[in-house]
């Protein structure tokens, strides 16, 4: 059986969306003026993430130890929090709704390797959060997956596959357990 042999992997052309130069200046950037802004200063991190392509709705909250790997992937709608220590994998999108919450420590993760590739082969899937989720606190959601709308998504629970609208879900894998309105 063949596994991974990485002097042979590759990133695709035009993979990460922009520049060598840009990427490092967002990194540059984030680890500095986003990083070490007060708490308090919201529309200097949504300043920052719309210079660097991300769409920001109205009024997000974005904390300072949020990292998001390609600003220029994501995009936020009016009125959501994304907390502390979250961690936005962009490789592929992420699309976040309208008075959605993603809570502190949750990884949202939008790339994968193919494990039968010699190659060890690099994928990215969009992941889209729907409005007036609530993903609580240190979530995993895996490439590609879809929560529907008004879904809240229990604390420690892991997400491989699409949730639906308007339930209660937990676990790992993460399944509806009530709905939301119960």
């Amino acid at each position: 059986m063949k596994y991974q042999n990485l002097a042979t992997y590759k990133t695709p052309k035009d993979f990460r969306g922009k520049s060598k130069v840009t990427i490092q200046l967002w990194w540059l950037i984030q680890a500095t003026l986003f990083r070490c802004s007060p708490q308090f200063a919201y529309g200097w991190r949504r300043f920052l993430l719309r210079a660097f392509g991300a769409q920001i709705g109205k009024q997000v909250l974005i904390r300072p130890t949020v990292k998001t790997t390609y600003p220029w992937k994501l995009s936020i709608g009016d009125h959501s929090w994304i907390g502390d220590e979250v961690h936005l994998y962009t490789l592929g999108p992420i699309k976040i709704g309208s008075n959605a919450v993603v809570s502190q420590k949750c990884y949202i993760c939008t790339g994968t390797h193919d494990y039968r590739s010699e190659s060890f082969k690099i994928s990215a899937y969009t992941i889209t959060i729907g409005d007036k989720c609530w993903l609580a606190t240190d979530v995993f959601v895996a490439p590609g997956v879809t929560i529907n709308e008004g879904t809240v998504v229990g604390s420690r629970s892991s997400v491989y596959s699409n949730l639906p609208a308007h339930k209660v879900c937990i676990g790992t894998p993460a399944k509806p357990i009530k709905d939301r309105d119960a």
